[in-house]
């Protein structure tokens, strides 16, 4: 067979090939099992030993040369695709960057988080239970009795066919339900924060059907009320930032808690502004008070060994003190325009404590 006519014919063959499948057949055809080339390799065997050696030459040469332009048109192929795959996705680096823009977190997040920071660094660890509470969790063990105002239906979310009666599944009223089962699962010394959502049946400016508490508990056996104003001065000073800061504590009740106090900060009202830390006015932040006995025996605790106290604090009302929001209602209208005036980038965070 003519090599040099059967060469050119491959030649001629992989430049007209239009892509890397007809280059795969005219492989196929010339240098497989069955191709041109290797049936003529199979005819060496009945050749002179002279003339097997300059055939065998010849057809290694054109081997190699075929195989050469097959991969050197592959190469072709493979840069005219990432060619015309680049001019697809070429950026136009003289145009205009699109603006970026930044979400904002939440007032509520922000101010759960400095609760949370500050409470972390006296030592308290982060809690949580479920939103979906019985009866006995949220009333009963809370030594709120039957007829207590809280579990009328016009004040509680009952769930779907539950009334109010023993048993009865409700959307917490308050986050005391975690302090309860916290007690109940845990040894003393004890000391939590408690942030979550809490459900009432109450809407106006100032109150929404659902909203944030943070709650605090310590139990051990000195517990006392001198530490809890200490705690409670310490945080006050470090989250409205107003090292000279005065509290006063009011004589208050709560089925919880015995004695309770309602504790007001010191402020000034003058010229149509609140200031935190001033003047002679007092403005009521959050309730406190040392823990019921009652409640601590029901969680399984020896309350002649052990006492505590506790705290609930209003988040949203904190947030509308420090940050100067007037309305309420606005923390849950998802108005975009109001989270860019009131949000808060997310660099400022402050270094969570939120222990496990």
């Amino acid at each position: 067979m003519d090599l040099d006519a059967l060469k050119s014919g491959l030649l001629e063959r992989i430049d007209a090939a239009s892509d890397v499948a007809a280059l795969e057949e005219i492989r196929v055809s010339a240098l497989g099992k069955k191709g041109e080339i290797t049936a003529q390799m199979k005819q060496l065997g009945g050749l002179d030993p002279e003339a097997r050696k300059a055939a065998g030459q010849a057809l290694n040469a054109l081997k190699d040369e075929i195989a050469g332009a097959l991969d050197a048109r592959k190469a072709g192929f493979a840069d005219a695709e990432l060619d015309a795959r680049l001019a697809a996705e070429a950026i136009d680096v003289s145009q205009t960057p699109r603006p970026v823009r930044r979400g904002r977190l939440h007032p509520i997040t922000q101010t759960i988080d400095e609760i949370v920071d500050i409470f972390g660094q006296m030592g308290f660890v982060w809690a949580e239970g479920p939103e979906v509470e019985d009866d006995w969790h949220n009333f009963t063990a809370l030594n709120m009795p039957t007829d207590h105002p809280a579990r009328q239906m016009q004040d509680t979310f009952y769930m779907k066919g539950h009334s109010g009666d023993e048993g009865s599944l409700v959307l917490r009223t308050h986050t005391s339900p975690v302090q309860v089962r916290t007690m109940m699962s845990q040894t003393p010394p004890i000391r939590v924060i408690v942030p979550g959502r809490t459900f009432r049946s109450d809407s106006d400016a100032t109150h929404t059907p659902m909203f944030h508490q943070a709650e605090g508990l310590v139990i051990d056996k000195t517990a006392n009320m001198a530490q809890l104003k200490g705690c409670l001065l310490e945080f006050c000073r470090t989250f409205f930032q107003a090292p000279d800061l005065t509290l006063q504590f009011r004589p208050s009740y709560f089925p919880f808690t015995e004695p309770s106090a309602e504790v007001d900060v010191r402020c000034d009202r003058s010229g149509g502004k609140l200031v935190i830390g001033e003047g002679e006015d007092w403005l009521e932040v959050l309730g406190s008070g040392m823990v019921n006995p009652r409640v601590i025996e029901a969680c399984g605790i020896d309350p002649n060994e052990y006492q505590g106290f506790a705290f609930g604090i209003g988040i949203e009302r904190l947030a509308m003190l420090k940050y100067g929001i007037p309305d309420l209602r606005t923390f849950f209208d998802g108005d975009v325009r109001w989270l860019q005036h009131y949000g808060f980038e997310p660099q400022l965070l402050p270094s969570l404590v939120r222990g496990r």
